[in-house]
């Protein structure tokens, strides 16, 4: 019998609902997202793209609450390598999302930092390699923004090492890791994109679990990333061919990840995401029920 998670709040996200946009016509419309991932048997949610949930805070806590649903975070994007002038543009974003995930009452803030490469036509936008000079920016600008988000809005951020970002194999982030103030910047650790772009997430936790403040439960089918590789696919034709697949199916596995968490002794969420954009509507919730199961199976 597996040993209980008793420090591990697992949920869930629009995300693993095939969700990406604000608003889409191949997305479930928010109310049926609600609906299914209270079925599901899922306690925490986290708000997704902004503009997917209703923006009201009052209207999207009354929804909420009456599906026994709690909100753990909220999501933006940035590209704080670019140095101070991207400043403005973050904390305008900053301001509507993180208005609304302090009025939920979560205490996080995932920051994914922007793409290299555009997501579906594989144009490269920027250079993949930082230079020393930007990785100084990227350190500086998410040491701002950790403090003054915390200032202002008393959540903490945590950013989330990402596929096609600068913030995304094994030496980058530990070299992010390195370069940042741990009182001010941890890591949302997404162990579907660090296996996907090579990285080992037990070992992450185990040499850096101080930093460990957020945690996305994610698989990846290796045979298919091993064809994505060979081919140079960009992040969202990988997702279309199914790289991110549902658990145990693929790697890593979770329920070390999972023990090795555990381990930190702090209370940590662990919220699923299986990247499935865009997928049929009655697809989600099948699966949704099945990982719950396998969750519970690893004792959380």
């Amino acid at each position: 019998m597996a040993v209980a998670l008793d420090r591990i709040r697992v949920g869930s996200a629009p995300d693993s609902w095939g969700v990406w946009f604000p608003d889409d016509p191949q997305q479930v419309p928010w109310q049926r997202f609600l609906d299914e991932v209270a079925e599901a048997g899922y306690s925490w949610i986290e708000l997704g793209p902004y503009g997917y949930l209703p923006t009201d805070p009052a209207r999207l806590a009354d929804e909420v609450k009456k599906r026994d649903l709690k909100v753990s975070a909220g999501t933006i994007f940035c590209g704080l390598h670019r140095g101070p002038s991207e400043w403005e543009s973050t904390w305008e974003q900053v301001g509507r999302v993180a208005s609304l995930t302090r009025a939920m009452d979560a205490e996080h803030l995932v920051v994914i930092p922007s793409f290299w490469r555009d997501d579906k036509t594989a144009e490269i936008l920027e250079p993949r390699e930082l230079t020393t000079e930007q990785w100084g920016h990227l350190a500086k600008g998410m040491e701002r923004l950790g403090r003054q988000v915390r200032d202002t809005y008393g959540l903490d951020i945590v950013v989330h090492p990402h596929a096609d970002t600068h913030i995304d194999t094994e030496e980058h982030v530990e070299r992010f890791l390195d370069s940042t103030d741990s009182s001010l910047v941890n890591l949302c650790l997404d162990t579907g994109h660090y296996a996907y772009c090579g990285g080992d997430s037990v070992k992450l936790i185990e040499t850096y679990g101080e930093r460990i403040g957020y945690l996305h439960l994610k698989q990846v089918d290796p045979d298919i990333l091993a064809d994505v590789v060979a081919e140079g696919l960009p992040f969202g034709p990988a997702v279309q061919r199914g790289v991110m697949c549902e658990p145990p199916a693929g790697v890593p596995e979770l329920g070390p990840v999972l023990t090795a968490a555990q381990k930190l002794d702090v209370d940590l969420f662990a919220i699923v995401e299986q990247d499935m954009y865009p997928c049929e509507p009655d697809k989600p919730l099948p699966i949704a029920v099945r990982t719950r199961k396998f969750l519970r199976s690893c004792g959380a």
